[in-house]
């Protein structure tokens, strides 16, 4: 064993020291210690032929010679020499002595909560994993722990098998500090905000902003954020961004789905392949919408197209001067503002002014559930009329019909009610810079103008005087 000290001692050596005599073939002890004489192990090997073994005495001045003087293990020891002279073989490696090892110091240091640290997950071959909600990300609250406090740890000095102090190590662990938008209460650290958390050089701070390099795919996964999020490539199809604030994308959008609580802009266009789907808080700026379904609090503006698709505003719908809405439908509550309505031998476009998109929504809701009530009461009613089923069951009928009766009449109330706050805005206009095609349906408060022959250059607004849509020639 590799130790600070070897000592070889036979018998006669130890006898020598004590005033006795011994030979060369006398048992001999072999004696090492461990780094910083912690411990001291022996090694014991029997005599020779007509030589002397060791004993106690012998083994105790060569500890002595060698300054052991803590931790001896004298039961172990005297085994051993037992064990040695009886057999006459060697033993080796026995622990005769053992210090005190030394306690580190550990310093107060921030520990970076473990929820926060992102592992890599472990699928099975068998486990069915959709990729697209991995994110690379990590999202926290506003007041989340961030890191805890670990106070200091003292050291205390050990002692060797020499009665020596060894003196404690400090360790110093690898934590964190508090950064931007991060604060320190007691003994953690938690946001201020709710956003992005980074680490950068053990410094943990929390951005508000999520700011995407690249192109959001299988890399990002789904984006999901309680603030801005900024996109500086393209969107994959087939996933889905929700964001607490405004979104950015600076390239085309090949939408999904997305919710957003402040406006959305793409700099490029919004392709949704019929069942894209936009929720927005705010307005809406792009290029051009193809094939999906939008609904906005705020305005909606797109410079070139809006191709056969569902736009909701509850502010207007604006275009380029040679933007053009061709097919789909298109709520708004203000009016709209286009190059041109429809065209020849393309799907009819409806446009329908001056009301609240939510509203109509929840009438039609209502219409749908109307209808379900009737088609069930009728069904019970006919029920009713078959002379083969007791009174018990027809009792039991009556009471379930009267019940969805009383329903139908507080939904058709409901309706009644929407109906009164609908039209929201009797002075919307619509205005065509180019051309409206034949076919296209127009509603300004529901009020209809259905396009026979192609309009140039008008403006629709409403005469609510004579309850009519009036075209006018644009100035």
């Amino acid at each position: 064993m590799a130790g600070e000290k070897d000592v070889i001692m036979n018998s006669e050596d130890s006898w020598q020291q004590t005033g006795l005599y011994g030979g060369l073939n006398d048992g001999t002890v072999v004696i090492s210690f461990t780094d910083k004489s912690l411990e001291a192990y022996a090694d014991f090997v029997p005599p020779f032929i007509n030589g002397k073994p060791l004993d106690v005495s012998g083994v105790a001045r060569v500890l002595d010679s060698n300054n052991i003087v803590f931790g001896i293990l004298w039961d172990e020891l005297t085994n051993a020499l037992e064990e040695c002279n009886l057999t006459r073989r060697h033993v080796t490696g026995v622990l005769i002595a053992k210090g005190i090892d030394p306690i580190e110091e550990i310093v107060e240091y921030f520990e970076m909560n473990p929820v926060l640290i992102k592992k890599k997950k472990v699928v099975g071959k068998k486990d069915r994993v959709d990729h697209r909600e991995q994110s690379p990300f990590v999202i926290v609250k506003q007041g989340q722990t961030l890191a805890i406090l670990h106070l200091r740890q003292p050291g205390k000095e050990g002692t060797n098998v020499h009665g020596e102090a060894v003196p404690f190590e400090i360790i110093r662990p690898d934590g964190v500090t508090s950064g931007n938008n991060t604060d320190i209460e007691g003994n953690k650290i938690i946001s201020k905000i709710h956003g992005q958390l980074i680490n950068t050089k053990s410094v943990l701070s929390v951005q508000e902003h999520l700011i995407i390099k690249g192109a959001v795919g299988y890399r990002t996964g789904h984006i999901v954020f309680p603030g801005d999020v900024k996109i500086d490539g393209y969107v994959s199809d087939g996933f889905r961004i929700y964001s607490g604030g405004s979104i950015i994308i600076k390239q085309t959008l090949d939408l999904t789905e997305i919710v957003a609580n402040g406006d959305i802009m793409v700099s490029g266009g919004i392709i949704g392949k019929g069942v894209g789907r936009i929720k927005c808080g705010g307005g809406i700026k792009t290029k051009f919408i193809e094939n999906c379904r939008i609904a906005a609090r705020g305005a909606v503006m797109a410079e070139a197209e809006i191709i056969n698709s569902h736009v909701f505003s509850l502010d207007t719908v604006r275009m380029g001067d040679k933007g053009v809405i061709l097919g789909g439908e298109i709520y708004s509550l203000h009016g709209i503002r286009a190059g041109g309505i429809g065209k020849k031998g393309s799907r009819a476009t409806h446009i329908h002014c001056g009301i609240d998109f939510t509203i109509q929504q929840e009438k039609n809701k209502c219409i749908n559930q109307l209808r379900a009530l009737a088609s069930k009461l009728a069904r019970l009613r006919e029920m009713t009329e078959d002379p083969d089923i007791d009174f018990g069951t027809k009792a039991k009928l009556a009471e379930l019909i009267h019940r969805l009766e009383t329903e139908q009449q507080s939904v058709s109330a409901h309706i009644a009610e929407l109906v009164g706050k609908i039209k929201a805005d009797e002075n919307a206009t619509i205005e065509v810079l180019g051309e409206i095609a034949p076919g296209t349906l127009i509603e300004i408060c529901n009020v209809a103008l259905f396009v026979v022959e192609p309009l140039r250059k008008v403006c629709i607004r409403l005469d609510r005087a004579f309850g009519r849509l009036v075209v006018e020639s644009l100035k």
